[in-house]
């Protein structure tokens, strides 16, 4: 049911609508002792079975469909990222990056709400979920709420679920709270040794003659480093030597992923009530996170060119799938050199990365209640915003073999000498482990000293950006809540919310690069004070033998922290080699501007209303209610140039929808409750998916991303049904089952440029570069080619992808399965033993429908033919399970937790890869599970003592290509991290 205005000359189509949920006062360690059901009488309020039994009431009186985790002391929920503590959560799956809990999915999609205290807050990208999980510590955190069956009142704006994280509210304080954490993190990668964590928090509230005050300060300081490594091996390239035919090495690449964090979050809130009918608050929450990405690649490069002479020593029969067959693909071998084929292939290069995040995001909010005898009102006016800057700081160097000719021959250099040779490689990509090497046994092989001389090293590209988005969100609402006591109708609900939302993105960026010549290319003894040696650590995952273990790099710490004075340093190189070769032809110094291709400026300002009844009659309750949600768009982007001239233009448009929304409860027995749910809801589309704007990129191999100014929100219908029992005190086993259906899903449309045979690259294979791209694929203008193209060209058609509507309604269905228990009420029979208890959960789910489908193109169609594969859901896993237990007596208290998830197709591709290095398909993240334990002792009344370990076994990732039978295109080696501390309660 909706009603649609668009303006003739709508550019998006889109609007987040904020949500508010009425703040719900969070519990902490001493909040819990005040449980008064007989239910939670039965059991000991301390620790890890306080906090169950407090969420699990929660979950049982509440009168949708929700689960509540609740910290068992302050600043001590289960886990230690936030993400990681959602996993803990029936129907709940994340996805890890570096091995730390990044990115969460409710019932299969990420594509949810996030709210602190009920008020919306917005993220550090062009995203509607919210602020990032990632950038909050769980430590100022009290508990964690999912809806998953929204009532009226739920703002609209999630497909899976909205998350509430809740702090602590210190009017519900029954003594003073006092609390401080002295925590260190190790890595098991990690050469920079214990992280420091600090945590606190001080509230308390007074009785006075103008009322009761309280006041509320809990803080955190982290630094955590997430290090994982993630080879990657292409072999998309059918290679056929005499009547031996096969897929051969395209390219190889070694990497590893190190994001620091340095996370400082504050959360405060005033309360204040002249009276028992009358309350009023204030919160304010602050989150500073700054991200330095401290990673490199190193890349077997030009792997490809020597293919027809390169026989590998063994062979590997892998099966695609989809009945394409079985396909024979090296498995190991050694790429040698052959300087009268090609005198500079395979060769070697590094790249160090320092694509970082600074964001600053706050959230203000200010609010107050009054009670009368049948008619309650409320208000909250908020704001929040978040401020980011991404720096980049990207470098890639050449490694210049002293053991091979110059590339162009000839023992003096010269300015059109190419700037790398050829390297010998090792490589064995068996089990998964894609490993590779410097070949050392290899006539031409380098030594040690020779990789790590800064005369063998040449600066190949330098990229900086600067870029900047800004997000706001300012919200007031008012809700009214009014006794009736007629009809079993108990209540009726009302309130009007109204909310301004923007997001602004500014991208400012220039390129030296992709050099081909010593002409252009800096030695690195130029810029020595740059260069360290790499880590030396790649084999302390995974067995490996063969990994380049000795290499130069820019130091990414110098990089993040003195851009200026690094890029100073480069451009006088640049200005020292131009003095060395004069007749070289490359730019020497940065130009940094704005690419207006890429900006975009978003207002919407939403307007919703809501009335809900709810009722009570004889074993039934509930609530049935309606919400209208009215939007109004502007945005901003630059037109085309005319006159030279490239102005500003804003496009406008609206949309309205009305949601109905329903809620029953059936209370069967004193144990037994069945729930029913009906919702509809939208999901507006990301900022950066509405904009028309785009950037170039000068690698033949990177993706343009195109928005959509005419997407439409995605639309949601929801039924959910479930069965609770509450077979004993704290205990539950509970069965659910849910059905979306998904209209107007956002997707992907892939636009692949085509490849044709070519005996003038190096590769083989060619694009075009024809401005008009016959075949498909875009036109860029600003691509150097490398092995697609003339590299004395500038230009060439790329791949290109777009967001567009789903037309078909896709269908999600999933069963969720849950058990809780523990032996509490046996302990005067079993004594010590009396302390054990676990927790369980299963969710099945499977999607249908959708007509959007990824077809092959470029590689993967010279690979598999015309092939297509329907597209899907992403992130998607049909099974997964969670199962802890616990041991919580005499002052020790213990937790392992076992996660695991089914496979599933994600695009989190590894080492710069997209779908055109992965048969033109996203991979398939294989089966994984996680084993997390923690154990703690108090030691007095006040202190305690513990250690948490996260990824005990450390467990790897495999992603394959196509299928799951399918090649191995990614393999990632997250580390093992160990927390240990102390807390104090005051």
């Amino acid at each position: 049911m909706k009603n649609r205005t668009i303006q003739p000359h709508l550019k998006y189509f889109k609007k987040s609508i904020l949500g508010i949920s009425i703040a719900l006062a969070a519990s902490t360690a001493a909040a819990q002792e005040q449980q008064d059901s007989a239910t939670l009488e039965e059991v000991v309020v301390t620790g890890i079975r306080a906090s169950l039994a407090s969420a699990l009431e929660e979950k049982r009186e509440s009168t949708k469909l929700v689960e509540v985790i609740i910290a068992d002391d302050i600043g001590k929920l289960p886990d230690q990222n936030l993400a990681e503590v959602m996993e803990n959560i029936t129907g709940v799956q994340i996805t890890r990056t570096a091995g730390v809990g990044t990115g969460v999915q409710i019932r299969g999609t990420n594509a949810n709400r996030v709210e602190i205290n009920g008020v919306a807050t917005v993220g550090s990208g062009s995203g509607r979920s919210g602020i990032g999980f990632e950038d909050v510590n769980p430590a100022i955190i009290a508990a964690v709420e999912v809806t998953k069956a929204p009532d009226a009142k739920t703002v609209e704006g999630s497909v899976g679920g909205t998350v509430n994280l809740r702090t602590i509210r210190p009017l519900d304080l029954k003594e003073t709270l006092g609390s401080i954490r002295l925590q260190g993190e190790d890595s098991s990668l990690s050469t920079e040794g214990i992280q420091p964590r600090f945590s606190g928090a001080y509230g308390d509230n007074w009785e006075t003659s103008a009322g009761d005050f309280g006041f509320v300060i809990s803080g955190s300081y982290t630094e955590q480093e997430a290090l994982s490594f993630r080879p990657r091996a292409d072999r998309d390239v059918v290679v056929t030597q005499g009547d031996n035919t096969f897929n051969g090495i395209n390219f190889l690449l070694q990497e590893q992923e190190n994001d620091i964090y340095e996370t400082v979050n504050v959360a405060s809130t005033f309360e204040w009530a002249p009276s028992d009918q009358l309350k009023f608050h204030a919160d304010v929450i602050v989150n500073d996170q700054e991200r330095s990405r401290d990673s490199y690649k190193i890349e077997g490069s030009g792997v490809g060119s020597i293919r027809s002479i390169s026989v590998p020593d063994s062979y590997e029969t892998v099966d695609f799938g989809y009945g394409l067959g079985e396909f024979k693909m090296a498995e190991s071998g050694r790429l040698s050199p052959n300087l009268a084929f090609d005198d500079d292939d395979p060769n070697m290069r590094v790249t160090s990365e320092t694509n970082s995040r600074v964001t600053d995001s706050t959230l203000f909010s200010i609010g107050g209640e009054w009670q009368g005898d049948k008619l309650t009102a409320s208000f909250e006016i908020a704001s929040a915003a978040s401020d980011t800057s991404t720096p980049k700081l990207n470098t890639t160097m050449n490694f210049i073999n002293p053991q091979t000719p110059l590339d162009g021959g000839g023992d003096t250099p010269t300015a059109s000498t190419g700037n790398d040779n050829a390297v010998p490689y090792i490589y064995d990509l068996s089990g998964g482990a894609l490993a590779f090497g410097i070949d050392f046994e290899n006539e031409y092989a380098p030594t040690v000293a020779d990789l790590l001389s800064v005369d063998n090293y040449v600066l190949r590209a330098l990229d900086v950006s600067r870029d900047t988005q800004e997000n706001s969100d300012d919200q007031v609402r008012v809700d009214f809540s009014y006794a009736f006591d007629q009809f079993g109708i108990t209540s009726i609900d009302a309130g009007l919310r109204f909310n301004s939302t923007s997001a602004e993105s500014v991208t400012i960026n220039d390129k030296l690069g992709n050099f081909s010549k010593l002409g252009d290319s800096p030695r690195a003894s130029l810029f020595s004070d740059l260069v360290v040696p790499g880590p030396s650590n790649y084999g302390d995952t995974g067995d490996r033998d063969l990994f380049v273990g000795d290499f130069l790099m820019i130091d990414a710490d110098k990089a993040f922290s003195d851009p200026d004075g690094t890029i100073e340093t480069f451009e006088a190189a640049f200005a020292a080699n131009r003095a060395i070769f004069p007749e070289g032809t490359g730019a020497t110094a940065l130009e940094l501007e704005e690419d207006l291709n890429a900006y975009y400026l978003v207002d919407e300002e939403t307007t919703a209303l809501y009335a809900q009844a709810n009722f009570e009659y004889g074993i039934l309750s509930g609530n049935l209610g309606v919400r209208y949600v009215e939007s109004e768009i502007d945005s901003v982007a630059y037109g085309t140039e005319v006159n030279g001239v490239r102005s500003l233009e804003t496009t406008s448009g609206s949309y309205d929808f009305l949601l109905p929304r329903l809620n029953l409860t059936a209370q069967v027995t004193e144990d037994l409750v069945i729930r029913a749910g009906y919702g509809s809801d939208i999901r507006r589309p990301d900022f950066n998916d509405l904009n028309e704007g785009f950037s170039y990129s000068q690698s033949e191999n990177d993706v343009i991303e195109l928005g959509n100014s005419n997407l439409e929100p995605e639309e949601v219908d929801s039924l959910d049904l479930s069965i609770e029992w509450y077979f004993a005190p704290s205990a539950v086993a509970s069965v659910a089952f849910f059905k979306k259906d998904r209209s107007n899903i956002i997707t992907t449309i892939f636009n692949g440029a085509p490849l044709s045979e070519s005996t003038t690259t190096v590769g083989g294979l060619e694009r075009s570069t024809d401005p008009s791209c016959p075949g498909g694929g875009l036109w860029n203008p600003t691509v150097i080619p490398n092995t697609l193209g003339d590299p004395n060209t500038v230009g060439l058609c790329v791949d290109s992808s777009q967001r567009g509507n789903d037309s078909a309604t896709t269908t999600q269905k999933g069963i969720e399965m849950q058990v809780q228990y523990d032996l509490a009420e046996f302990e005067n029979s079993l004594g010590w033993a009396s302390g054990f208890g676990f927790l369980a959960n299963y969710t099945i789910q499977e999607f249908s429908g959708g007509s959007q489908i990824d077809t092959t193109s470029g590689r993967g169609n010279t690979v598999l033919g015309d092939f297509s594969i329907p597209q899907g859901l992403l992130e998607f896993s049909e099974n997964a399970y969670n199962i802890t237990a616990y041991y919580e007596k005499y002052g020790l208290s213990a937790r392992m937790r076992y996660t695991w998830r089914e496979a599933y197709r994600s695009q989190d591709f590894a080492g710069g890869a997209g779908v055109a290095s992965t048969y033109s398909f996203p991979v398939v993240n294989h089966d994984r599970g996680q084993l997390n334990a923690s154990v703690s002792y108090d030691v007095t009344d006040q202190l305690n003592i513990g250690v948490e370990a996260v990824n005990l076994t450390e467990e790897g990732i495999l992603q394959t290509c196509v299928s799951e039978t399918g090649p191995v295109c990614f393999s990632g080696y997250p580390d093992r991290r160990i927390t240990f501390g102390a807390s104090y309660r005051f």
